[in-house]
């Protein structure tokens, strides 16, 4: 038979998967962080607006290949000529 977990033990689960989860959404942004300035895009004067668009524009390429991806092998992903990053990252707006 299981032990109950009590109140605390669950807010201390809770508490330290709300740490992983900060910690997995940072190394994320720094990633692409990484690929922005590499590829010269974090100097551009580009609106926020733009800049969304484009990247959702990107994610939705990818997700295209993940369906294909599901019935054969994959063709590698094509990158644009000035060696620019093409991945793209879900950030949570949850405190």
């Amino acid at each position: 038979m299981a032990a109950k977990s009590s109140i605390t033990d669950i807010d201390s689960q809770i508490e330290k998967l709300r740490e992983r989860r900060r910690a997995m959404i940072a190394k994320s942004a720094e990633r692409f962080a990484r690929a922005a300035t590499k590829s010269g895009l974090a100097e551009m004067e580009i609106a926020d607006e733009e800049v969304d668009r484009i990247v959702e524009e990107i994610a939705a390429r990818f997700r295209k290949g993940e369906k294909k991806g599901a019935s054969g092998p994959t063709a590698p992903a094509r990158r644009p000529p000035t060696g620019g990053t093409g991945a793209t990252a879900e950030v949570s707006h949850d405190s």
